[in-house]
């Protein structure tokens, strides 16, 4: 069967990439996220089993061969700065790369960084110490397989000043993002900030990825100017983008595409804890929208010590079989006698036997009791399930025992004790 020929794919110079600085912004609370949030920054949240949220911005970045990266932490940092100490140490000093966690320093002022723009505003200094030509600025807490360079190609083949990539998502859910207006030619000529008045039945619309390119001069003019504004939320978004645009520079709208062998633009902000629960779901389907296995595209993180998942029991005692169906296993992991179903186990987790995992998030070391039943649940870090305990069966019972999402998820916070 024929197959349909594979886009072209815009690039730069390898000379180009080593003037490039880039910024990512991973210092967010994620109070929508909260319990997972309680005891670690949005970015490090657990993903997908093996993975934090950060490893996908990082595993753009070192497949775009962009490999001078700051890292711009704040809040419960710790986690985050460890995982990127383990899992990223893979930059060469001697070619002059790096990857630094830069928390705030207060060389600027006397506050914590208020806001994505003004955190680059606290940095300025290092555009003047490594006079990059451009800089990316990157949000670490999205999911999503992206290179740059196709980006940065486009940015400097349009000769633009500020370039943003956009994604069409449907009208009726354009009240979640900021939204972006363009001429037919591709220009930003406005900003809608989660706007709520658009026909839900309506054209698409761009949203904002959060993803920006810089020429440098632009971007220390435009943080320095927002810095002075005190009205300013000091947001891109909100504040810096439409500066720019009402100024009449040349703001550019990138069109969104994938990057490996399977390039379908998927593209996740996980705002919230259903949001978080529904892209983890994505990759247990029988064939995901977002590939984990494209070798073009790996997607890396910090090494498991662990063994290889272990599933014991395939008969004997009636029901008691060690089994996982479309679902994603970790190292370490042992299904002993229960069923697992449609879920996701990260790395040392237990599964004990004739109990029931479906639908479910497991993170690093929970155990599932006997006869225990888990459904539709978020379990965070090193929960023990006791024997025969139901989670997910009854919704009332769950409220009044747990934090139960609008989408009716149970989430159990790490290291919660169950009784």
């Amino acid at each position: 069967m024929a197959t349909s020929p594979r886009r072209e794919r815009k690039t730069v110079h390898p000379d180009v990439l080593r003037r490039v600085i880039t910024f990512i912004l991973a210092g967010g609370k994620g109070e929508r996220l909260y319990p997972l949030t309680r005891d670690r920054s949005k970015p490090a949240v657990p993903f997908g089993g093996t993975y934090r949220i950060i490893d996908f911005t990082l595993s753009n970045c070192v497949n775009s061969g962009l490999r001078r990266i700051y890292l711009l932490t704040q809040y419960k940092s710790a986690s985050l700065q460890l995982h990127v100490k383990q899992g990223w140490n893979l930059f060469s000093a001697e070619l002059g790369e790096y990857i630094w966690t830069v928390p705030p320093q207060l060389r600027v002022g006397t506050t914590w960084y208020l806001g994505t723009a003004d955190a680059v505003w606290q940095n300025v200094y290092i555009l003047s110490d490594e006079k990059p030509s451009h800089v990316v600025i990157l949000s670490g807490d999205h999911v999503y397989r992206m290179d740059y360079r196709e980006m940065l190609a486009e940015h400097i083949e349009r000769g633009a000043e500020a370039t943003m990539a956009v994604f069409p998502v449907p009208a009726a859910e354009a009240s979640r993002f900021g939204v972006v207006e363009t001429d037919p030619d591709g220009w930003v000529t406005g900003f809608r900030e989660k706007p709520k008045d658009l026909d839900p039945g309506g054209p698409e619309v761009l949203a904002n990825m959060g993803v920006y390119i810089f020429d440098t001069e632009t971007l220390v003019a435009a943080v320095s100017r927002d810095a002075r504004r005190e009205s300013s939320s000091h947001d891109f978004g909100h504040d810096v983008f439409p500066a720019l645009v009402a100024e009449g520079r040349r703001v550019y709208a990138h069109r969104f595409h994938g990057a490996g062998a399977d390039d379908r633009p998927y593209w996740r902000d996980i705002g919230t804890l259903d949001a978080y629960y529904e892209a983890n779901m994505d990759l247990v389907a029988v064939s995901p929208e977002f590939n984990l296995y494209d070798r073009e595209w790996p997607v890396r993180s910090a090494p498991i010590q662990a063994p290889p998942a272990k599933f014991v029991f395939a008969g004997g005692e009636k029901g008691r079989i060690g089994e996982a169906l479309d679902s994603l296993v970790s190292p370490g992991a042992i299904v002993s006698g229960g069923r697992v179903e449609r879920s996701i186990l990260g790395p040392g987790c237990r599964v004990n036997s004739w109990s029931r995992v479906e639908d479910s998030i497991l993170m690093d070391g929970v155990d599932v009791g006997r006869h225990a039943v888990v459904r539709r649940a978020i379990v965070d870090k090193g929960v023990r399930i006791p024997e025969g305990y139901e989670i997910g069966v009854d919704p009332e019972k769950d409220r009044k025992r747990f934090f139960v999402t609008p989408g009716g998820l149970v989430v159990i916070p790490k290291g919660e004790l169950l009784d």
